[in-house]
């Protein structure tokens, strides 16, 4: 009930619903735009924000390490909502992550909000990762074999005259774009004219998240 099959450039994917993909072959793992702390970033600047996203972002993270047990993890860049962020973790909130990252590889790349990653919260940093045909990186740019974030796709679907709005993965086949898996992250339409530039037409797939099990939509059905 928590997968569905999407391929990428060839290679077989599991979409795990709550918003990851993983590579069963190479025993990876992949999320995108965590934005921990955007609770406490907000705050800094007068807007109060229910304090605890890191905390249920982490969980959320932790139910799907536990439902996969992967060997490495790639997390695809705005991990942390602002420079600053991973210095307001909490205690237990950064011991939640290294418990995360414990006998396994994990991997940050560096995204627009979090482009100079601390070198002290474990794993390693880099811009972009490639294995085999496939390149993760923050930004996508529409090159064949990508899967990247940072746009935050998301459809909207009409239904018996009522109108439905979910996170979801975006692939042609060839790419992909990740949906944010913070607690606290918004969402950017597929129709969105970022979208065109990357799929050129709009002759791709919304692998929508639902409630129970992921739905497959063409992307010109969704307004």
């Amino acid at each position: 009930m928590h997968l569905a099959d999407m391929s990428v450039a060839g290679i077989g994917f599991a979409a795990d619903l709550a918003g990851a993909l993983y590579w069963d072959a190479e025993r990876l793992l992949v999320v995108s735009d965590l934005h921990l702390e955007k609770g406490s970033s907000f705050a800094t600047r007068g807007v109060l924000l229910p304090p605890h996203d890191t905390a249920e972002t982490l969980a959320r993270l932790a139910a799907v390490i536990a439902r996969h047990r992967p060997r490495r993890v790639i997390a695809l860049g705005d991990s942390f909502h602002d420079s600053g962020a991973h210095g307001r973790l909490s205690a237990r909130d950064r011991a939640a992550l290294s418990a995360l990252q414990d006998n396994r590889d994990w991997i940050w790349i560096a995204g627009n909000h979090d482009p100079d990653l601390p070198r002290d919260l474990g794993g390693a940093v880099a811009d972009e990762v490639a294995i085999g045909p496939i390149t993760f990186r923050h930004a996508p740019t529409g090159a064949e074999g990508e899967i990247a974030g940072h746009l935050h796709p998301k459809a909207r679907v009409s239904r018996r005259g009522r109108a439905v709005e979910r996170r979801c993965f975006a692939s042609d086949g060839a790419r992909a774009v990740m949906p944010s898996f913070g607690a606290y992250t918004g969402g950017l339409s597929i129709r969105d004219r970022a979208f065109a530039a990357i799929f050129r037409s709009l002759e791709f797939t919304a692998h929508v998240l639902g409630d129970r099990r992921m739905h497959t939509i063409a992307a010109e059905r969704c307004c």
